[in-house]
């Protein structure tokens, strides 16, 4: 991203953002049901590392296996770089956490920028006071090994029933969290801080007591009285 599009995407709202892409022609870029876990960063913006699940099999998915360093799921952890969301497609299975509260300090630790799942986090307390975004379908109390084998990371992924590709964008506020293709970055940050700024000038005009004919939408007299408001 450039430093404009970074920086007009720290503030726009997932719900313009949305607007955006909805006039490009997607639809489906919202990750329904993920909240955030601490309520005092809800504010995500990062490039999208993506980590795949299957269902586990309890001849593979054993305790054991936490022994080992090169499990995917760890090497996935320790390859996130600095500034990247880790989004964990979980199938929308939430019987078992997807990730828990040492991973993602860790995460943290490393820079992250954030983490996004469709499954549960383990560990709850923990990201409820950790200092980093994190958005999730939920909490539970089992280990992943219990209903998730990753087996994959930075290829394409689902993540709430949304395509999300290596690379793209995500955004996360109180709404929720959205993605954006990379391809579209650059042209939906410039003109959702257009379209924020207009529809600053339109609140206060409704505030003030305008009724929405000739306001929301701004006819062509309100523009021209925000174009030499500026």
């Amino acid at each position: 991203m450039s430093p404009d599009a970074m920086r007009a995407l720290g503030v726009v709202s997932t719900a313009t953002i949305t607007t955006q892409l909805l006039a490009r022609g997607l639809r489906n870029t919202y990750l329904e049901g993920l909240v955030a876990s601490n309520p005092s960063r809800q504010r995500l913006l990062g490039e999208a590392f993506t980590m795949r699940s299957i269902p586990s099999r309890e001849d593979v998915d054993v305790p054991a296996i936490f022994q080992d360093y090169d499990h995917p799921q760890r090497r996935g952890v320790e390859s996130v770089e600095h500034g990247q969301v880790l989004v964990i497609d979980a199938r929308g299975k939430k019987r078992a956490a997807s990730l828990g509260h040492i991973l993602a300090t860790r995460l943290r630790v490393r820079g992250a920028a954030g983490i996004v799942t469709d499954g549960a986090f383990r560990d709850m307390v923990g990201f409820e006071h950790l200092d980093l975004p994190t958005f999730s379908a939920g909490a539970s109390p089992t280990t992943n090994l219990a209903q998730h084998h990753v087996v994959d990371f930075q290829v394409p992924i689902a993540c709430a029933e949304v395509a999300v590709y290596p690379g793209d964008i995500m955004v996360g506020d109180r709404d929720g969290v959205v993605c954006i293709p990379r391809n579209l970055v650059e042209s939906v940050a410039r003109d959702a801080l257009v379209q924020e700024n207009l529809e600053e000038f339109i609140l206060v005009k409704v505030e003030g007591g305008s009724a929405l004919r000739g306001t929301y939408p701004p006819n062509e007299e309100l523009l021209e009285a925000y174009k030499n408001a500026q």
